[in-house]
């Protein structure tokens, strides 16, 4: 092995991005550390005035003061994360509510490994709403979903037809990047899910697409592949009205598999045409 310490900057600097990329995320330490274990802050004394943890996670999240009441079944049943995540969800009227609550949850494994929460990028109020699967190595540094090579084609795919991060919202259904680029566990998809079915509820889009087929099947709930799913439109019912919703190949497979691009370009052009007829009515 070659001492890394006689490597020059811009060699070093190489090495660390070829380590990213290969999906290191951390160095290794002299001692192990439980990235699963209590905090010691839970065994002090509270600093909030005695108040309980639903209490705690309702003003973290700026919820008015009676919210803290639906929070307590779920506060009080860790090991029920996927219970756990529907109280909280439902409990948020708007957005930011919902952004806060899921930056609180201790429910997700994949926080504990992750370097930050990718909630959402793009315009909320946005006509159309892109979902993907999960965060990679540039999104878990940034905090924003698709601003990797994937993210950077995905905006040229929205210029061609006439749309950008200002006209679109864009999030994933798994909110903490898996180590290594690893696929999201089921367990990890079920319990991110109640939060992206509330997002997609509060955004309500007038279109919906679903970029991949991790977040076509979870979504849809239909076990076929993605060249089966894709440039078909869907019913997706947020529970206060029906979506039309269309799958699609993701930006990163498009990178592997360019010749597929023709496909890709066929949905976004059907997305363009919904948009158009809707506008039109």
């Amino acid at each position: 092995m070659s001492d890394t310490r006689k490597l020059s900057p811009d060699a070093a600097l190489a090495l660390l991005a070829w380590y990213r990329e290969a999906g290191v995320d951390e160095a290794v330490q002299d001692q192990p550390a439980n990235r699963l274990a209590a905090s010691s802050a839970s065994s002090q004394p509270s600093q909030h005035g005695g108040a309980s943890a639903p209490q705690r996670a309702a003003a973290q999240a700026g919820l008015p003061p009676g919210a803290a009441a639906g929070l307590s079944g779920a506060a009080g049943d860790p090991s029920d994360p996927v219970l756990s995540a529907r109280e909280r969800a439902r409990m948020a009227a708007t957005l930011e509510e919902l952004r806060n609550l899921l930056a609180s949850f201790e429910g997700c494994p994949l926080r504990y490994t992750a370097k930050t929460l990718c909630f959402a990028d793009g315009n909320p109020a946005a006509r159309v709403m892109f979902v993907g699967e999960a965060p990679g190595a540039e999104e878990d540094l940034q905090g924003l979903p698709f601003v990797g090579r994937a993210g950077r084609l995905l905006d040229r795919m929205l210029a061609a037809i006439g749309l950008s991060r200002d006209s679109a919202y864009i999030a994933n259904i798994v909110y903490w990047r898996p180590p290594g680029n690893r696929t999201p566990t089921p367990q990890e998809s079920q319990i991110c899910r109640p939060f992206i079915e509330r997002q997609i509820a509060l955004a309500d889009p007038d279109v919906l697409v679903f970029l991949g087929g991790a977040a076509a099947k979870e979504m849809l709930n239909r076990s076929d592949g993605i060249l089966r799913l894709r440039g078909k439109w869907f019913d997706y019912d947020t529970g206060e009205r029906i979506i039309p919703a269309l799958p699609t190949l993701h930006p990163a497979y498009l990178l592997r598999q360019p010749a597929q691009k023709r496909l890709g370009w066929r949905d976004f052009l059907a997305i363009r045409a919904r948009l158009d007829e809707q506008s039109a009515r």
